[in-house]
């Protein structure tokens, strides 16, 4: 069961690994077309909603294996922490790209809606890059 479940954990390792490339994703959609913006856009919206799947079984598998474990409870608050900040950035931008690629199809200006999802797209892959330190480390703390 234990092996299932570290499986099912590294399955939801790989979604949240969208959340490292969607940084560099962005940086290139202001050279697209705005169809091509559009589209992009909503398709980012699909893969956060994805990725969002991932933080659930990464909760329900790293939540059981945890107390399976033998972890220091500083690491596990940091770790439930980091967990939390990711569903809330990850949630929180999902509102930016619905109205980014809504302004589009009207043609509005989209410039601070594309601002947020910039900036908190970067704090996702902050969030992921120190989950993945902690994980990998977790005798620091």
């Amino acid at each position: 069961m234990g092996h299932f479940l570290f499986f099912l954990h590294m399955i939801g390792t790989l979604a949240l690994g969208f959340y490292l490339v969607l940084p560099f994703v962005l940086g290139r959609v202001q050279k697209l077309s705005v169809p091509a913006r559009e589209g992009t856009l909503s398709a980012i919206g699909g893969f956060n909603r994805f990725a969002q799947y991932g933080l659930v079984i990464q909760l329900l598998t790293g939540g059981y294996m945890m107390t399976k474990g033998e972890y220091s409870v500083p690491w596990m608050i940091v770790v439930v922490v980091l967990l939390l900040a990711m569903f809330a950035l990850g949630g929180i931008i999902s509102k930016p790209l619905r109205l980014a690629a809504a302004g589009m199809r009207e043609n509005r200006d989209v410039s601070a809606e594309t601002g947020k999802i910039r900036t908190l797209s970067l704090l996702l892959m902050v969030a992921l890059v120190l989950m993945v330190f902690f994980m990998v480390y977790n005798s620091i703390i």
